[in-house]
């Protein structure tokens, strides 16, 4: 009985996280884009992570897993800058110049780093299938720069480069975690990467303040982000892993963009080409094989091992 009631929880509740996590990190570049024009990237991510840290440390101390925080204190603050302080920046930066659609999409090229780092790193030496899923992933972004990728007076050049130094950031801080923090309770990780986050963007986001107070609409903004888009949302995603495992949960990857798609077009007006769309379907085919999501059918040798 326990068994089958587990199995009625796996197929309605986590489907319903799912597309609500997705749809939650679908709708940050949004909000980011409204936060950054009026506080400048760094400022952005710097209020982002100061609210997600005061939301989920009450949540940590009555957890009882403030130890665990407390013990791994200074790898877990270096994770807070590579999965939350650098990344956010970036991606703040890139949405004043690109779509937010465009944004998302290469936001689902993470997968791709973190397998790639996991294999010069940590020796993960990936299968055919994964080798394949690596070369079509990152062909898939360059097909999608090559017509972005400018870097003219105008251009969006950088704001490319920065998305992918923001999912790099995210695939070296996944493989961070695997190699130093395995067994770490995962809410001690969420907690202390945006307290390192917050740490280490005081200092730049007080620097570079924007010279006049940002309206409501931005302040607004940023609480969605700090409170919603980061604090439930990683509850959420470790929600996810423990009840679905970590390799069904990061195919939410490939549907954030669809979301944050559908909110840059209805609520900024922005235009979703065939080309996007066709590359979109590149990197995520690359992604699901890379991560071993996809398959190919074995050879008749393996098979007949």
């Amino acid at each position: 009985m326990p068994d089958a009631l587990g199995t009625h929880a796996m197929k309605s509740h986590p489907v319903a996280e799912f597309i609500a996590l997705a749809a939650i990190w679908g709708s940050s570049f949004l909000f980011m884009r409204v936060g950054a024009a009026e506080f400048g990237p760094l400022a952005t991510a710097g209020v982002r992570v100061a609210i997600g840290a005061a939301t989920l440390l009450p949540i940590l101390w009555f957890s009882g897993h403030w130890p665990a925080l407390r013990q791994h204190a200074g790898k877990i603050l270096v994770i807070g800058m590579l999965s939350s302080g650098v990344p956010f920046v970036l991606f703040s930066y890139a949405v004043m110049s690109i779509s937010t659609g465009l944004s998302a999409i290469l936001n689902a090229t993470a997968p791709l780093f973190g397998a790639l780092i996991a294999w010069w790193w940590l020796n993960d030496r990936p299968n055919r299938s994964r080798v394949l899923g690596l070369v079509i992933g990152f062909a898939g972004v360059v097909l999608l720069a090559s017509g972005k990728a400018s870097f003219k007076p105008g251009g969006s050049g950088w704001a490319v480069l920065a998305c992918l130094g923001a999912t790099l950031c995210y695939g070296i801080a996944v493989n961070f975690t695997k190699r130093h923090l395995s067994g770490v309770h995962p809410l001690a990780i969420a907690t202390g990467s945006q307290v390192g986050a917050t740490l280490g963007l005081a200092l730049p986001s007080w620097m570079y303040w924007p010279a006049h107070n940002p309206g409501t609409g931005a302040w607004m903004s940023l609480i969605v982000l700090g409170m919603l888009c980061s604090a439930v949302a990683y509850i959420l995603y470790f929600r996810l892993i423990a009840q679905i495992g970590p390799a069904r949960t990061i195919t939410v990857t490939f549907l954030i963009p669809v979301f944050a798609v559908f909110f840059g077009t209805v609520f900024l007006g922005e235009a979703l080409t065939g080309w996007m769309l066709a590359c979109g379907g590149v990197i995520v085919i690359g992604t699901a094989l890379s991560t071993g999501v996809l398959r190919l059918p074995a050879t008749r040798a393996t098979q007949g091992n």
